[in-house]
Parts: structure tokens; sequence; C-alpha cells
């Protein structure tokens, strides 16, 4: 089975998996945690906090199912409505099999999801993510697994069970990508600053367990061999350093002397360089720098702009990814031509305060922009009788007439009495 729980299968596979890597990090004489691939980095806040706003953004959005008719556009019942927004299939609702999909997308570029479809009629019955670090991809460019060129998508399942899908069986989102089939991994291409975050919070809670103790120099008159240096060293650490021991008197015996670094995180530029580095990741994965509670320049007037910003120049291209992907593989050809189409529902991020959205409501009814009932509808109120008419205000006029000094009444014009 593609989609199953195997926690022992899983955890034997990881394992084959990292052998390659783990020997050549031992053979290096590198530590576990200087590794920041794939969800390894999720250990730095900054990026944690972006893949966390990204993914929990798209995946608060319902995904709706519109069709284009003569009267504009109309949302109907399709039988994958329900998938789309609220059970992706049996093991997840919609909210979250979307934040998975964009987390791996964020995390590695490349983010899958398998069709599930009826043998019997070809109804869609789920939509399963799978695992990115599993699956790749081959480009079938001579025929050979098929009469038709197409991508194929090779998949291990935690039991290590082998799959070949064809490229209509796979929902494929990508984050930026050079030759359009693979997408880039931003923390690939950010490896260094990411690693310099991350080197910067654990140099800083290395300091705050020592009590913020610089190091320095322990001088002593007179010869010690290594045992002894070693000796005494540790026994001024243990009496000085940690949090238990901060600001407290250290006694030290005759002829030693302690000599601290004159070094300060303010002389290293310690914070600078941080917020430097906070903000090339921040605007590497598209968002907004207090989103990430970096309030250094912002005011309200910032913010509510920012929010705008992020909506546009970093969630329309990814809500666009998903839906192309979705309409073109979700829906049959008959279907897109006759105007199907699924849609997220992106008013809940450009949804402004109640007082600016109801002058809005008035204009737009004011001007024959939209009816009540439409306005109506985005603010989830029902119906009322009569609401689906469009209204006009009686004193405008065009402006050509207004030139010839004329006016408008009951639709015709009338001159200057």
């Amino acid at each position: 089975m593609i989609f199953r729980k195997s926690y022992l299968a899983a955890t034997q596979a990881k394992a084959q998996m990292n052998d390659g890597w783990d020997s050549l990090r031992e053979a290096l004489g590198m530590d576990e945690s200087d590794s920041i691939r794939g969800e390894k980095a999720l250990k730095e806040a900054t990026v944690y906090t972006c893949v966390k706003i990204l993914s929990e953004t798209l995946g608060k959005l319902p995904l709706k199912v519109y069709r284009y008719t003569e009267g504009g556009q109309q949302q109907v019942n399709h039988s994958i409505a329900p998938i789309l927004k609220l059970r992706m299939n049996r093991y997840m609702s919609a909210i979250t099999g979307w934040k998975c999909l964009e987390a791996q997308r964020t995390l590695y570029g490349n983010a899958y999801a398998w069709i599930s479809a009826s043998k019997k009629n070809g109804a869609i019955e789920g939509i399963y993510p799978l695992d990115s670090r599993r699956v790749s991809i081959y480009m079938d460019d001579v025929g050979l697994l098929s009469g038709n060129r197409m991508i194929w998508y090779y998949y291990t399942d935690n039991d290590g069970t082998p799959y070949w899908f064809r490229q209509d069986e796979i929902l494929h989102f990508k984050g930026l990508s050079t030759d359009g089939i693979v997408g880039l991994s931003v923390i690939e291409a950010l490896r260094a600053s990411v690693e310099n975050a991350k080197a910067s919070g654990t140099f800083l809670n290395t300091s705050y367990k020592k009590g913020m103790m610089a190091s320095g120099v322990l001088q002593y008159t007179g010869d010690l061999d290594t045992e002894k240096s070693n000796k005494i060293r540790n026994q001024f650490e243990k009496m000085t350093m940690g949090i238990v021991n901060a600001n407290r008197i250290a006694v030290m015996p005759m002829g030693m002397r302690f000599e601290p670094f004159q070094m300060k995180l303010t002389d290293a530029q310690f914070l600078e360089n941080s917020r430097f580095t906070v903000q090339q990741l921040t605007a590497a994965f598209g968002v907004k720098p207090h989103q990430v509670n970096d309030l250094t320049k912002a005011s309200y007037a910032s913010v509510s702009e920012s929010n705008r910003e992020f909506y546009t120049d970093t969630m329309m291209a990814i809500l666009a990814e998903y839906e192309q992907e979705i309409n073109y593989k979700c829906f049959l050809p008959s279907e897109i031509k006759a105007g199907y189409y699924a849609k997220f529902n992106a008013d809940a991020i450009t949804r402004a305060e109640i007082e600016k959205r109801m002058t809005m409501y008035k204009d737009a009814i004011q001007n024959g922009v939209m009816t009540p009932n439409e306005c109506r509808q985005k603010e989830d109120l029902p119906p009322r009788e009569g609401g689906d008419e469009l209204f006009g205000n009686s004193a405008l006029a065009p402006v050509k007439l207004l030139a010839q000094g004329m006016a408008m009444k009951g639709g015709n014009a009338i001159g200057d009495t």
C-alpha cells in the first residue's frame, strides 16, 4: 500500500538512506547537528517560522470548485469538491494535507501527491501526499516506458516497495525552477545563510548556558604539565561557568589570575549580523520581516501594506502554482472545456478591517459594480429578497454631458434652465 503508517519500516528505510551521509560525516569529524539538510533546517527558528507561515497560510484558504457560465462564475457541487475542501484522504483533513505539501515544497523545492482514482469510473477518491525524499523524476524522452514521451515518477514506500507513476497520476508542486521540471530548494540555495543563523543561535545559547562568561586565559605562576593544566581548568570552569554560577565571586589560589578576552557581542556586531541573516532568509522565502517578529522599522501603516504585499508578491504565485496543477490533472478535458476549475478563496488574506470593507461595499453597490447579495455573500451572510438587483447613483452623469452643461434626468439629457 502506498500510504500507510509503518514506523519501524520507515525508520529502517531512513537509516539506509542516511547511511552514506552518516559515514562521510563521521569520517570528516562532523557533528550530526552540523547538518541543515531538509527538515533538519527547521531547527533554525527563522526557517521554521517561514515554513510555518507559508504552509498555514495556504492550508487555511478554502479551495472551492467553480464554473464559468454566461452569468459569471458560480460555485458548483463537484465530486472532487469535498476532497479539496474537507477531507483530502482517509488519513488527513484538507488543511493538514495542504500544509504538508506546502511544507515539503518550501523545504525541498518539490512536493508530490498521488491522485487515487477509482478503477470502475475513474473518479478521484483521494489525494495522498508523498515523501519528497523518496521520489525520483525520470524524463522518458525516447518513449522507452510508453509510446508517448512523458515524465515518470518513481516512488518507494515505507516498506521499500517501488511504484512507477505517470505524470497525470501525480500532482507536482514546484518551487523556483530553472528547467520547469524540478524545483530548487531554498535551503540548499541559501545553505550559508541558514548555517550562519544556526551558528548565531548556537553561540548565543552556549553563552547563556555558561552564564555569559567570556572566554579568556587562566594564568599561573609556575610550570604545569598537561594533566595538571586540564585539572585546574576544569575546576575553574566548574566553579565559574553555567547559569547557576552567574554573577558569583570566584576564589583563586595565590599565583593564579584570569584574563578574559575583551570581545563583546556588540563589538562583533553580533546583533546586526543576526538581523541581516534574518532579512536574507525572510526575503528568500517571501515572508515579510514583521511576520517573524522583526519590528525594527514597522508601523501600523507599513504592516498593513506588508500584508497586502505578502499576498501579491508571495502567495499569488504559490496559489497559481497549485491551482493550475490541480485544474489540469483533477478535471477531465471535457470539464475544463465546460468551464470547471478550482480556486483558493484568498479573502482571508486580503480581507481589510470591517470599516474599510463596509465602505468598499457601499461604493460598489452605489456604482452598480456589485449587488447587495454579492456583498452579503462575502461576509457569509444569507441573501435577501431584492438583493440581486444592481443599483446606481442617480446623480452620476457622463463627463461629456457635464462639459456641455447638460445633466441627466430620468435617463434623458436636459439642458440648464
